[in-house]
C-alpha cells in the first residue's frame, strides 16, 4: 500500500494471490479496473476497488466466467448474496441427497427381506432420483426424449452454485440487452447482437453439453410455451417468439447472406 491510502498492481497481486497480468488482463476487458492513477500513472486501487475484487475471486470460486461474472457484479449482486446462495445450494443439495439416503435405506431394508420390496416403496425412491417437475417438464417432453432431458438435469445439477447465476442472471440479463437492441431497431446482424446470440450459445452448450438437437429441442420448448419454461405465468408468447426469430437471424453465417 502506499501513501495516498491506495494500492498498486504489483502489491495488490502478491497481496490478493491474483498475478500481476491477471490484473492488467482484468482491467482491460473492464472485470476489474482501478479507479484512479498515482502521479506517477501507475494503476492504483482503492478498497471500494478491493471489495470487488473479493467479489469477482469469490464468484470465480463457484465457476463462473468472466463475462458472466461482469454480468452479475454490474447488475447489482454482492459478496453476501453470493455466499448466502451458496450455502443455501450447498444445504439444499444436503437436504436432497439425504431424502433419497433415507428412501434408499428403506428399500435396501425390504429386498433383503423375503418379501421383497413393495412396488409403493419402488415408486417412492424412482420419484427422489428422478427429480422431475413441473409444467416446464411437460413441454421439454414434447421436445426431449427421456434421455435427453436426464443429461440435461446432470449437466445443470453439474454446475452447482454456478446454475442459479447462469440462469437466473446472466441469462436473463442478455435476452434483456437483446430485445432492447430489437425494440430500437437494430439489425439483427449487428455485431452487438450477433455477441449476445454468441454468449447464449456458449450457455447453452454449458446445459446441454454442445448436443444441437438439445439445444434445439430446448428452443423449440421455449417457442411453444415461454410462460412454463420460464415459470412467469404472464411470459408474452408472441414478444419471445419475435426476439427467437431475431436472435436466430443473428445466428446465421454472415457469408449466406
Amino acid at each position: 500500500m502506499n501513501t495516498s491510502g491506495g494500492w498498486t498492481v504489483g502489491p495488490l497481486a502478491e497481496a490478493s494471490g491474483v498475478t500481476v497480468r491477471t490484473l492488467h488482463h482484468w482491467d482491460a476487458i473492464g472485470v476489474l479496473s482501478p479507479s484512479r492513477r498515482t502521479p506517477g500513472g501507475y494503476r492504483e486501487y482503492t478498497d471500494e476497488d478491493l471489495v470487488r475484487l473479493y467479489q469477482v475471486l469469490a464468484l470465480r470460486s463457484l465457476g463462473l466466467g468472466l463475462e458472466t461474472i461482469v454480468v452479475c457484479l454490474d447488475t447489482g449482486v454482492d459478496s453476501a448474496r453470493v455466499v448466502g446462495d451458496h450455502l443455501r445450494g450447498v444445504e439444499a443439495a444436503l437436504a436432497a441427497l439425504d431424502a433419497v439416503r433415507q428412501k434408499l435405506i428403506r428399500l435396501a431394508a425390504e429386498l433383503a427381506t423375503d418379501h421383497g420390496a413393495t412396488p409403493e416403496t419402488l415408486l417412492d425412491a424412482l420419484g427422489a432420483i428422478g427429480g422431475a417437475s413441473p409444467a416446464s417438464e411437460q413441454v421439454l417432453s414434447r421436445h426431449l426424449d427421456t434421455d435427453q432431458r436426464r443429461r440435461l438435469d446432470a449437466r445443470a445439477t453439474a454446475l452447482g452454485p454456478a446454475k442459479h447465476y447462469l440462469l437466473e442472471i446472466e441469462w436473463p440479463e442478455l435476452y434483456r440487452r437483446a430485445d432492447r437492441l430489437r425494440r430500437q431497431g437494430v439489425d439483427p446482424t449487428d455485431d452487438r447482437v450477433r455477441r449476445l446470440a454468441h454468449r447464449m450459445d456458449e450457455l447453452s452448450a454449458l446445459f446441454t453439453g454442445d448436443d444441437a438437437e438439445v439445444s434445439a429441442g430446448v428452443r423449440n420448448a421455449w417457442r411453444e410455451n415461454p410462460a412454463a419454461m420460464s415459470g412467469d405465468p404472464a411470459a408474452p408468447a408472441d414478444e419471445w417468439r419475435a426476439l427467437a426469430d431475431y436472435l436466430d437471424h443473428a445466428r446465421q453465417d454472415p457469408a449466406h447472406e
